[in-house]
């Protein structure tokens, strides 16, 4: 175990984690320049693509220090984005240290932050790394004052590197061997290993990656889940290099992957213990919770006859995901669907957007919203995350909403803008503090409904993309909550319903029905488009009819003759309107979905 060292990777959004994960495997020579590609740990073209990670991956590096001993450097690569908080506090779990990166130019920023707390939770060596300082922009002196004034670290622990021009990587390696403790634990103990990932292999079921704090697992021994309690049979362990390497064991320190016929990456819980059926631990290892999703949506294919094949890529996408959750959901304008649960705004962007690419679907995503809680007057309390599960009104006693505390770092010209933003997204308790000259940390409390429609776009733009943007789930909170409706020619459209707050609800149902405007074609007969809370209209827009003219052939006479043919028209456009329905074609939807200032 002295020779082994665990780490991982921590920073905000884009300050280098890939490029530098993949400088540290060009130079302890796991590949060589002829098999390199950029973000050689990010396996998806979505991640290639987006330059982001949505998967953390692991990865076995044997490094000869100059002390002349080799060492094995197991990294764990973590994802980035807020909405994967839970596989990065696991990671870091399965660790001894991190690197903190930090970017030259930016400084640090809000996920900067929230990693930090997240490393000093698990009691972690910390080594501030400052990255991109081949930037003409790069200032070290104000990010060195940043890490001794913001992270209350030592600055003089710091290490340059610039992992695009391949500078400064030897001193980071020798400073994860030098400052990095190796693992501990006793290899002739009871099983206890700590899974902190999972991918679905399509020849050999899921393959789980895991952390050994104690004991030996090797194959042929029959293993634990200790959450799920389920039991399976090892039939292959290893460590990750490039490709997976077949070990004899692993024991106590190392990382590792292991394979025992788990048929799908659901039955496999992120942060469950591993342990030996006929010698278990005494106790799980800690900090285990059950991912819980945040943001719902409904999936309908656009066109019906896809239906099956969307169930099919369902199935097979939650193979590999986990953390995404669907069932049958059915709506009377769109069909038959499926009602889903995402960790956040871009789970549930990536998550559309794979359906689509990987198994060329064409789908419609219906409004997204977040789960309300309901307490009825009998008592009983209901969770709704569908506004058609809506309870009737008459039975509520109390409405609530899920608040979210949301840390932003911007430069402090763009404060009055932002500040103006959260209160308009009905922010409260807010608390700001000046990190350093010209930069200031705002800190606020807001319902995550406001926040899951257009706030993040709208942060970016009134911060000029200089903001950062972290967030974590705090409680529920009383809110007047009501349902919106909306009706085309009289009759509810139950895909375009949501549950709004009160005093938005106007405002959401004029953009809504003026979006449907512009989308629904004109009919012979006029086309009534409302906003309603129960029986109250609170927004109308109006589609006109096409006209005919019908005086045309009346020239001269008694007025009496045109008011005739006027009357007669009038009689056939109402009977029109009766029985005449409008079909609203599938843009009109995805022009609701919209947020309130395209």
């Amino acid at each position: 175990m002295e020779d082994i060292r665990n780490f991982s990777i921590i920073a905000h959004i884009d300050h280098g984690k890939s490029t530098l994960a993949d400088r540290l495997i060009l130079k302890t020579g796991v590949c060589d320049l002829r098999t390199y590609k950029d973000q050689m740990l990010d396996n998806m073209d979505i991640e290639r693509e987006r330059g982001i990670t949505i998967k953390s991956q692991a990865i076995s590096l044997p490094y000869q220090a100059k002390d002349g001993k080799t060492y094995s450097l197991n990294l764990i690569d973590t994802p980035g984005h807020v909405d994967f908080s839970y596989e990065v506090s696991r990671s870091l779990a399965s660790c001894e240290g991190v690197l903190l990166l930090i970017d030259a130019a930016q400084g640090v920023q809000a996920q900067t932050l929230a990693n930090l707390y997240l490393a000093l939770e698990h009691d972690l060596e910390i080594i501030p790394v400052i990255n991109k300082i081949d930037l003409p922009s790069a200032d070290v002196d104000r990010v060195l004052e940043q890490i001794d004034v913001e992270l209350g670290l030592d600055p003089d622990t710091h290490l340059k590197c610039s992992a695009k021009e391949g500078t400064g990587i030897e001193e980071i390696l020798e400073a994860v061997v030098q400052r990095i403790p190796p693992p501990t634990g006793d290899a002739l103990a009871p099983l206890a290993a700590l899974i902190f990932d999972a991918h679905y292999d399509s020849f050999r079921g899921t393959v789980i990656h895991c952390r050994v704090f104690d004991g030996t697992v090797k194959a042929g021994d029959t293993i634990r889940f200790m959450f799920n309690d389920s039991v399976y049979r090892v039939e292959e362990v290893g460590h990750f290099l490039l490709t997976r390497q077949k070990r004899e064991r692993l024991t106590a320190g190392e990382v590792g992957y292991i394979i025992a016929g788990v048929k799908t990456v659901a039955d496999v819980g992120i942060g469950d213990t591993i342990t030996l059926e006929e010698r278990p631990c005494a106790k799980p290892l800690p900090g285990f919770k059950e991912i819980k999703p945040v943001v719902f949506a409904s999936i309908y294919p656009i066109a019906s006859d896809d239906y099956e094949d969307l169930a099919v890529a369902l199935e097979k996408y939650k193979l590999n995901d986990a953390a995404f959750v669907y069932e049958k959901d059915s709506s009377v304008a769109l069909g038959q669907g499926f009602r889903c649960g995402f960790l956040g705004l871009l789970h549930l962007d990536i998550v559309q957007e794979r359906l689509e690419r990987e198994y060329d679907l064409s789908i419609i995503l219906s409004v997204p919203s977040v789960r309300y809680r309901f307490t009825l007057k009998d008592g009983t309390v209901e969770y709704v995350d569908n506004p058609s599960h809506y309870p009737n009104v008459m039975a509520i006693e109390k409405s609530e909403e899920p608040y979210i505390r949301a840390s932003m770092m911007m430069p402090d010209r763009y404060l009055g803008a932002v500040m103006s933003l959260c209160i308009e997204k009905r922010g409260v308790n807010s608390n700001l503090h000046y990190t350093s000259p010209g930069r200031a940390e705002l800190t606020f409390e807001m319902p995550l409904s406001e926040v899951i429609y257009d706030f993040y776009d709208r942060f970016k733009s009134v911060t000029q993309g200089y903001g950062s943007f972290d967030y974590d789930i705090i409680d529920y909170r009383e809110s007047h909550l009501v349902l919106l409706d909306i009706l085309v020619n009289g009759e509810k459209v139950d895909a375009l319903s949501q549950i709004v707050h009160r005093e938005r609800a106007r405002a959401r149902g004029v953009q809504a029905c003026d979006r449907l405007r512009e989308e629904i074609p004109r009919q012979m007969f006029k086309i009534a488009i409302q906003g309603a809370i129960g029986g109250e209209i609170i927004s109308r827009s109006t589609i006109s009819a096409f006209r005919k003219d019908v005086t045309a052939k009346c020239y001269g006479g008694d007025i009496s003759r045109k008011r005739k043919l006027l009357e007669k028209q009038k009689q056939g456009k109402k009977r029109m309107k009766m029985i005449g329905s409008v079909s609203i074609p599938q843009s009109a939807f995805l022009a609701v979905l919209k947020s309130d200032t395209d």
